[in-house]
């Protein structure tokens, strides 16, 4: 379902026409906060190289790690969908949490009390001053909507998101599903 106004929890879909936009082509980003100071969002469907070994290497994992967004790259965050493992987490919504005490996070997965499928890491975040994010909306650079998948959302396969987005809103934007990333490679 599209919605015009985002709230914290809902998803940000790049618009066909963000091509070139190295950040944001083909991105979903979760809103983890949206306000009238701003918004910050975590952009899902775009994994880097790295595992979480590779970043963090005193914590034996290989958790995939994402690009979350242009905005402090040299910072590692995290969403989760167990606040009860993990102190100091900020409810986004939906049962989807944002942070907390990180070291409890690296003795939990050396203890094998936490599953790739229950946390996903990010290097840097998707940042928005006021109003900035919705200027982006006005000049029709996303769709924004609302989160069905709930907190499973860290469970999905991020290959397919965006093309099953295009296919869900259907009309125009199920033409853009089978399109190349690049249009300049057709």
């Amino acid at each position: 379902m599209i919605i015009t106004k985002p709230k914290k929890g809902d998803l940000l879909i790049a618009e066909p026409t963000i091509i070139g936009d190295m950040s944001f082509n083909r991105a979903i980003v979760l809103l983890a906060d949206h306000n009238t100071e701003g918004s910050i969002g975590f952009i899902l469907n775009k994994p880097l190289t790295y595992s979480l070994n590779d970043l963090v290497p005193e914590v034996e994992a290989s958790f995939k790690v994402y690009n979350g967004g242009p905005v402090e790259q040299d910072n590692l965050y995290f969403i989760h969908t167990v606040p009860k493992l993990i102190p100091n987490s900020i409810e986004i919504s939906l049962g989807i949490y944002w942070g907390g005490d990180f070291n409890k996070v690296a003795n939990l997965i050396a203890n094998k009390k936490i599953k790739e499928t229950d946390i996903r890491f990010f290097l840097g975040y998707s940042g928005w001053d006021s109003n900035q994010l919705e200027t982006e909306l006005k000049s029709n650079s996303w769709v924004v909507t609302e989160n069905i998948y709930k907190n499973n959302i860290i469970k999905k396969d991020y290959e397919s998101f965006w093309k099953e987005k295009m296919l869900e809103f259907g009309g125009e934007y199920s033409i853009w599903s089978n399109a190349p990333e690049n249009p300049s490679y057709n």
